[in-house]
């Protein structure tokens, strides 16, 4: 079993390339796929207060060592004044049967709600070693420019979604110059973009999916991909993706596809807004 390549963090921490998202998963179908990317060698899973399935994966990983897993999960934009930050991490960490997060993140910015009232929770939960690193989600350029001038611990990481469809290229750059390890949320866009035939034809030249082209579309470019399934074969496939490589022109034809097409929706009236479709 090969090592997954990692991105360095600010804070010196290694996040693994590709970690196992949980978004719309539970039951036996997350139960299959945690348990067949554990023994795959993922080393690293994404979830959320929003998600509802933090109790599942707290007993999952129960079985597992937890010093070898990067685990991640989120504060709804709902929870961002101080005292809820502080309340929502705590219930995750029950559910999650751990005392600290490796990343906790914003999981949307709330205009209703200041940005430096809740970095501030995000600090004093860093200071006092629950969270190791911290982190946005969902924010844009201009939010992360904010962020940064208020926060005092480095953001660590922008998940924000990110394929051959919608390439945050601009925002990608800021993220570079500025030490911020961009995550892609919904790397494979529900499937939607597979049937695109630069996609097609780059799967057939290297025998590979499409669903393995985008994923080595975005890690070549040093984005931490958070593919999700509940099929044990689709789960090692999305990690196979470390001894083939992208040739040049594939990843300019693959750049040039861009739609600006989303497949994530906002409600701000939904305390789970921002979960995509």
């Amino acid at each position: 079993m090969s090592e997954i390549p990692t991105r360095t963090l600010s804070s010196g921490d290694e996040l693994p390339l590709v970690g196992f998202g949980t978004w719309d998963i539970e039951g036996a179908a997350l139960e299959d796929g945690l348990t067949a990317a554990l023994d795959a060698g993922y080393t690293h899973v994404d979830t959320a207060e929003g998600y509802k399935n933090e109790a599942e994966i707290g007993a999952i990983l129960d079985e597992r060592d937890r010093e070898e897993v990067f685990l991640t999960s989120k504060v709804l934009p709902s929870n961002l004044h101080y005292e809820d930050v502080l309340e929502s991490l705590d219930a995750s960490l029950g559910r999650l049967g751990t005392s600290y997060l490796d990343l906790y993140l914003i999981h949307w910015p709330n205009p209703t709600i200041s940005l430096r009232e809740t970095l501030a929770a995000l600090e004093r939960a860093h200071e006092e070693g629950l969270v190791r690193n911290v982190g946005v989600s969902n924010f844009s350029t201009y939010q992360l420019r904010f962020a940064r001038k208020v926060a005092d611990v480095p953001i660590a990481v922008n998940q924000v979604e990110f394929h051959p469809w919608y390439y945050r290229e601009d925002l990608l750059e800021y993220c570079r110059d500025h030490d911020i390890v961009v995550e892609a949320a919904a790397p494979l866009a529900r499937a939607e973009f597979f049937d695109d035939p630069p996609v097609t034809d780059i799967a057939e030249k290297h025998d590979v999916t499409p669903a393995q082209v985008a994923l080595k579309w975005a890690v070549e470019k040093g984005v931490v991909v958070l593919p999700k399934s509940g099929t044990p074969e689709h789960v090692r496939a999305n990690l196979a993706l470390f001894d083939w490589d992208l040739d040049p022109e594939d990843i300019d034809r693959l750049d040039g596809i861009d739609r600006m097409d989303n497949v994530y929706m906002i409600d701000l009236d939904d305390e789970t807004y921002g979960i995509p479709k």
